[in-house]
């Protein structure tokens, strides 16, 4: 029969043992869930919640030349919300039809809705304006300005996603720098910011958006956008000489997916 100091042997080199596979360890106090985030080439994106709400933002995919052929098949995905930042074909590209197959809740500009009626279910639209926020499942989605143009309907808007830990991701839509980006960091403070930079026709100068950045906002990621896709915009390589080697700035290749 084992005696008492024997069994302490053995139950010490079982709890050995199993913190060695792993099966002992606990989740680190405090440390946060992953946001998915996969760039889809030009402004697409897609972004998964840390509680898996799955919501795509400007799905300009099946004509993108930049889109990897495997993500141009519309049935790939299933989004709960599709977000079109303004109604530029680069922008709202297969918003339509991705939220007729997917049944995804399309979020766009309350008179971009009135423009397209009668090519979605009425259910599948939710027109917002600048201030209004959107609750998708356990995301704010919240609608906020962009300096842009919007032909033929509608007007330019940014979204910050607003996640149930605290974090935030800035989506910019396509804008150049303006004033109220300060009442955005001061609203919302995001922890990650989709910058539009490479389209130097719409006023996105990389020069410039860095200084957007630099001036307005604190984030702790940026990932450069809009750029590679059409032609005359900025590379990579242009990109990296005006950013350096910020350790904030991440740069990502069409179809990437990182978690944050």
């Amino acid at each position: 029969m084992m005696s008492m100091d024997a069994k302490k042997i053995a139950f010490a080199l079982l709890i050995v043992a199993l913190a060695a596979t792993g099966l002992t360890q606990t989740p680190e106090p405090g440390k946060k869930k992953e946001i998915k985030i996969t760039w889809l080439g030009h402004s697409a994106f897609e972004i998964v919640s840390p509680s898996g709400t799955d919501i795509i933002i400007d799905p300009f995919l099946t004509k993108n030349p930049a889109t990897p052929t495997e993500l141009k098949d519309l049935a790939h995905y299933h989004p709960a919300y599709v977000l079109v930042t303004h109604s530029h074909g680069d922008h709202l590209g297969d918003a339509i039809e991705l939220a007729k197959m997917s049944k995804a809740k399309l979020v766009c500009v309350a008179m971009l809705e009135a423009f397209k009626k009668g090519e979605l279910p009425r259910e599948l639209f939710e027109g917002v304006n600048v201030g209004d926020v959107v609750k998708a499942g356990d995301v704010k989605i919240h609608v906020v300005p962009a300096m842009h143009s919007s032909e033929p309907s509608g007007r330019p808007v940014g979204y910050v996603l607003e996640f149930a830990d605290g974090r935030s991701v800035y989506h910019e839509g396509d804008t150049w720098i303006f004033g109220d980006m300060a009442l955005i960091q001061e609203f919302y403070h995001p922890n990650i910011i989709l910058m539009p930079v490479g389209a130097v026709a719409d006023g996105q100068m990389p020069q410039m958006a860095w200084l957007a950045v630099s001036r307005y906002f604190k984030p702790e990621v940026v990932i450069p956008m809009h750029y590679g896709a059409l032609p005359g915009s900025s590379t990579e390589e242009d990109l990296r000489k005006v950013f350096g080697k910020d350790p904030r700035v991440v740069f990502m290749k069409p179809g990437e997916t990182k978690s944050f």
